[in-house]
C-alpha cells in the first residue's frame, strides 16, 4: 500500500518538475539550466518544510519520496552540468554545481527552520 502513496506523489511531482523547468527556462535566453535549478531548489525547500513540520510517515511517502523525488532531479542536473562542460562553458558548469548544492541545501535548511518555528 505504501507504494501507492509514492506513486500518487510522483504523479504530481513529475509534471510539476516539467512545468517548472519550461516556465523558468522560457524566461532566460541562456544556456544555463535555470529551470532544473529552480525545480531542485523548490523540491529541497518543500522537503525541508516537510521534515521540519511533521513526522507523519504517510506524508513523508507522498510528499517527500513521491512528490519531491519526482520534482527534483540529480540525473538531469548531472547531465546538464556535463553538457555545459563539454560545450566549453566550464564557468556555467561550475556555477551550476555551486548554485545547485548551495541553494538546495540552503532551501532545505530554510524550509526546515521555518516549519519548526511555525509548528513547534
Amino acid at each position: 500500500m505504501t507504494w501507492l502513496l509514492v506513486i500518487a506523489g510522483a504523479a504530481v511531482g513529475a509534471p510539476l518538475r516539467y512545468l517548472t523547468d519550461r516556465f523558468v527556462q522560457a524566461r532566460h535566453a541562456s544556456m544555463f539550466p535555470w529551470g532544473t535549478l529552480a525545480a531542485n531548489v523548490l523540491g529541497s525547500l518543500l522537503l525541508g518544510v516537510l521534515t521540519g513540520s511533521t513526522g507523519d510517515e504517510r506524508l513523508h511517502l507522498v510528499i517527500g519520496t513521491g512528490l519531491c523525488g519526482a520534482l527534483t532531479t540529480y540525473s538531469t542536473f548531472s547531465y546538464e552540468t556535463l553538457q555545459l562542460a563539454g560545450a566549453g562553458a566550464r564557468l556555467y558548469a561550475l556555477a551550476n554545481l555551486v548554485l545547485t548544492l548551495s541553494c538546495g541545501l540552503g532551501a532545505y535548511y530554510a524550509g526546515s527552520a521555518a516549519a519548526q518555528a511555525i509548528w513547534h
